[in-house]
């Protein structure tokens, strides 16, 4: 793989780190702004948003500018959105610190996508964008339990700067690694936005938002569930973290390996497994060890979707990628939004803290009952083609034969 990747890698852990600390300091953040939990969880609600509206926005502004140097600006929009999340004197400048960074998120992704399957022979694509991605996947073995560990000891403000710090970091790398790679001249905004006529680019972009919305469901309430109903004391919330992010990074290397291989057959599994696992964990959150084994499985799963998916879009919208790319990273995030929001309703109307899990499951039984849909429709359409082409064929051999 070439270093290249590494530089977005590096700029992915920081995006990954400061997109889900706020998990863990979620307590720690209500408590010092004085507003209840579901209040405090539109930091990650707005974050999400933020993604979702600000990826197609950055990317079209960027249609004027190199990949490259859009990447370095993005990185800098993101240092400035945490740095105003460390000096937050209100919760409303938080969450406005928290939606500044967040429209660095979705075009960075995008973007970077697009560079890494560039920088790799076609067989590779889901491997190159899988490596990207394992910045996002270790901020969660590393970045946000370090960050949340922060959090509880000095202040979730030290978490924040910290954060500025590593997207500091992601700039640098970008500017030193990643190669000159100037957008294409035949392809102009018009080109990109043709790509969302694709029935199958939208169908996959809403696999995207269930799928990983169902991960979402039970992950952003995990501080008050583990500490509520299985138990856990506050400190150990940093270790239950570790556990989803090692299940992601596994997720996440599984899912480039074989997304190359067999794409659907992988969604498929993938999917299937994490509506029963997310279903489960609603009983598995009243044992401490089944409560661990149950987040590392959520964390595997939900990760395992993300190459298959992010390779699924760039194949569909061949030809002019980068938006559609952008916009389904956004579609991450408009799942993380909308089981967030989704799991807040279920905890404000008294049904407890493992509610949010059931939401999860449903998500993801939806995302997979799509990804059948998808590939009905895709054989149906080989199928069509075929006998078109046939039909052509035969129309060919009957004139040669008068001749």
């Amino acid at each position: 793989m070439p270093l290249a990747l590494l530089a977005l890698a590096i700029g992915a852990f920081g995006i990954g780190t400061t997109e889900f600390v706020i998990m863990g300091v979620l307590p720690e953040v209500a408590g010092d702004f004085d507003v209840s939990i579901p209040t405090a969880g539109f930091l990650v609600t707005g974050y999400a948003l933020g993604v979702v509206f600000g990826a197609p926005i950055m990317t079209a502004l960027g249609t004027k500018v190199s990949r490259k140097r859009m990447l370095m600006l993005l990185m800098g929009l993101f240092i400035a959105g945490n740095l105003l999340s460390a000096l937050a004197p209100a919760y409303s400048v938080m969450l406005l610190g928290r939606v500044v960074a967040s429209l660095a998120h979705g075009a960075f992704f995008g973007i970077g996508s697009v560079v890494a399957a560039d920088l790799v022979a076609p067989d590779r694509k889901a491997g190159a964008i899988a490596m990207m991605f394992s910045g996002l996947t270790v901020a969660n073995v590393v970045g946000v339990p370090l960050g949340t560990l922060i959090g509880q000891s000095v202040g979730w403000r030290v978490t924040f700067a910290a954060v500025a710090a590593l997207g500091v970091v992601g700039l640098l790398g970008i500017a030193r690694l990643v190669p000159e790679m100037p957008r294409p001249e035949d392809v102009r905004l018009r080109h990109e936005l043709a790509a969302f006529k694709n029935v199958q680019v939208l169908l996959a972009m809403t696999m995207t938002v269930l799928g990983f919305g169902g991960v979402f469901a039970a992950i952003t309430y995990i501080a008050p569930m583990m500490t509520h109903v299985a138990g856990f004391a506050d400190s150990s919330v940093t270790w239950l973290l570790v556990l989803f992010g090692l299940g992601m990074v596994g997720g996440n290397l599984v899912g480039g390996k074989y997304a190359d291989r067999a794409l659907m057959p992988l969604l498929y599994v993938s999917l299937g497994a994490l509506a029963v696992v997310l279903a489960l964990f609603s009983f598995t959150a009243h044992d401490k060890i089944a409560a661990a084994v149950t987040i590392t499985l959520v964390g595997a799963l939900g990760f395992a979707t993300v190459p298959p998916l992010q390779k699924r879009v760039l194949d569909q919208a061949h030809g002019a990628p980068t938006l559609a790319s952008a916009v389904n990273i956004g579609a991450f995030n408009l799942g993380n939004a909308l089981s967030a929001w989704l799991g807040g309703l279920v905890i404000d109307a008294g049904l407890g803290y493992t509610a949010p899990s059931w939401v999860g499951a449903s998500l993801a039984l939806g995302a997979l009952v799509l990804a059948l849909i998808a590939a009905t429709l895709e054989r149906r359409g080989s199928v069509a083609a075929g006998t078109v082409a046939e039909s052509a064929g035969a129309t060919v051999r009957r004139t040669v034969v008068r001749r």
